[in-house]
Parts: C-alpha cells; structure tokens; sequence
C-alpha cells in the first residue's frame, strides 16, 4: 500500500482510539457521580420517612397522656395528615426533586406544629403543677383553672424525645448567587469568580444555644461536589464539604453568609446546594445557572 494512504489511516485509526477511550473514562466518571447523587437522595428520602413516622408515633402517644377532647380531636387530625403525607413521600422515587421539595416543605410544616403542641403540653404541664401547690391553701380561687387543666398529666421524661426534634434547627431563605470579578451579581458562570451563599437558621427557643458548625454542600449539574478540602459525618458516612463555618446560635434568627472561591470551570445547568448542622440536614434548595 502507498504510503501516502497508510499515514493518514494509521494516524485516524490512532484517533478513534483514543477518543473511544476518553469517551468510557468520562461515562464512567459521569455514571459514579450519578450513583453518588441518588444514595444520598435515598438517604435524606428515608431521614424523611423516619421523622414522619416519629411524629405520627408522637401524636399517638400524646393522645393517651391527656383527657381533652378538644386537644385529642386536634391531634387526631394532624396524625392522620401526618400518615398520609407519609404515604406520599414513600411512594415518590427519591430523584423527583420537585416532590421531594414539596414533601420537605410539608415536613417543616409539620416539624413546627408538632414543636408547638409539645410547648404547649410542657407549658400546661408546668402550670399545673404550679397551680397544683398553690391550691391547697387557695383553693376556691384556683376553680376555673384547675377545672381548664383537668385531666392533664404530661410526665416531662416521655416529652423528652418531642423537644429533641422539636429542637431541630431550620435554615430558611436559602439564595446562591454567582458573583464576577467585581463582586457584582451574575448569571454568566464563565465570569463567576466567586459564589455567595445567604440563609438564615431560623428561631427556636427550643433548640440548644452556643458555637455550632454549619457544612454546605453544592453538587454541580455533572453531580460532582465543589471542593471545600474536608468532610463531615452524615447518616454513618463521610460526605465532602464545599464550605464550612461556626456560628454562634443564640435561639433567635441568625443570618449566615458563605463564600466559594471559584478554582475550576463552573458548568452551567442545576446546582444542589445542602445544608447540614447538628448531624441534620437543616435545609437544600436547587439553583439554575444559564447563559
């Protein structure tokens, strides 16, 4: 054969080589990230279910401490609410994020009534007890309040598990947002220098005061993680961190700011971001990013 025809084949037999190779190794990156992406959705799915049941189980243990009506018939219907978002939630595939944000939005829901029968039984617990002692020597006085309290006798050790959860911090108004070089606000990713995360860990006099550690996560559109050079616990794994920072919670609404310095290119499509604190995900939100 002519060497002017065997080069040039040699040299694209040579190529379709390698491009077949470059094409496997970045299928089987891409099938990894994907793999990586949904077990952590089944996990934060069954994190989910978990605390469903807990509080359809809580409603039913705190029908059987007290006598009132009116309070049973309240926590009838919120367990039978609770139950049926239940059913919901494990009948939805853990990659529809557009349910599974719904559902999520749902479990805050119930994440702060629930926090708020448990305030209000331990509230009436404590004045009873209260009026309790002040009714041996007043007891005419104190008539109309004990009959409002009667039949009430919450134990504070069974409501100890209720104010555990209830404790639960939150992170609301979650916003990502891609700054240029001039710290002003883009949609461009090729001109991201850096990007700045808003929220806000919400109030909760229930929850403990003091220094706590808040990790984020953002998983970009090819499902990879954005470095932030360490890891955390979560659910009996390590999980990599994009940043990290203590804050000092006080109880009350506490804004909390982050920033990623942009070190590689950013692809554009859907950002995941999560937030986690106390060994719980306290909140996540997705965010597009297009030309």
């Amino acid at each position: 054969m002519n060497k002017k025809v065997l080069i040039p084949l040699v040299v694209l037999v040579l190529l379709l080589i390698g491009g077949v190779a470059y094409l496997y190794v970045n299928l089987d990156k891409q099938k990894k990230a994907n793999e990586d992406m949904t077990t952590l959705a089944e996990l934060d799915k069954k994190e989910m279910e978990n605390e469903y049941q807990q509080f359809a189980d809580q409603y039913s243990e705190m029908k059987t401490q007290i006598n009132n009506d009116s309070i049973v018939s309240q926590l009838t219907q919120e367990q039978l609410k609770t139950e049926q978002l239940l059913k919901e939630l494990k009948s939805v595939k853990a990659t529809d994020a557009r349910e599974i944000t719904r559902l999520k939005k749902e479990l805050a829901t119930c994440r702060a009534v629930i926090r708020s029968y448990v305030l209000e039984i331990d509230s009436l617990n404590r004045l009873n007890k209260n009026l309790t002692a002040e009714n041996t020597r007043m007891r005419g006085q104190y008539a109309e309040a004990t009959r409002q309290i009667e039949g009430l006798n919450v134990d504070k050790q069974n409501l100890s598990q209720q104010v555990a959860i209830a404790a639960q911090l939150d992170a609301t108004g979650i916003n990502l947002m891609a700054k240029n070089k001039r710290g002003k606000a883009t949609g461009n990713l090729k001109k991201c220098k850096k990007l700045q995360l808003n929220f806000a860990i919400a109030k909760n006099v229930t929850a403990a005061s003091g220094n706590k550690t808040v990790y984020v996560r953002i998983t970009t559109p090819t499902g990879s993680v954005l470095s932030g050079g360490g890891s955390f616990n979560y659910e009996n794994r390590t999980l990599a961190y994009s940043m990290k920072r203590g804050v000092e919670y006080t109880g009350n609404e506490t804004p909390v700011t982050l920033y990623w310095n942009v070190n590689e290119v950013l692809p554009q499509g859907t950002y995941n971001v999560s937030i986690f604190c106390d060994g719980n995900m306290i909140g996540s939100r997705s965010f597009s990013f297009n030309d």
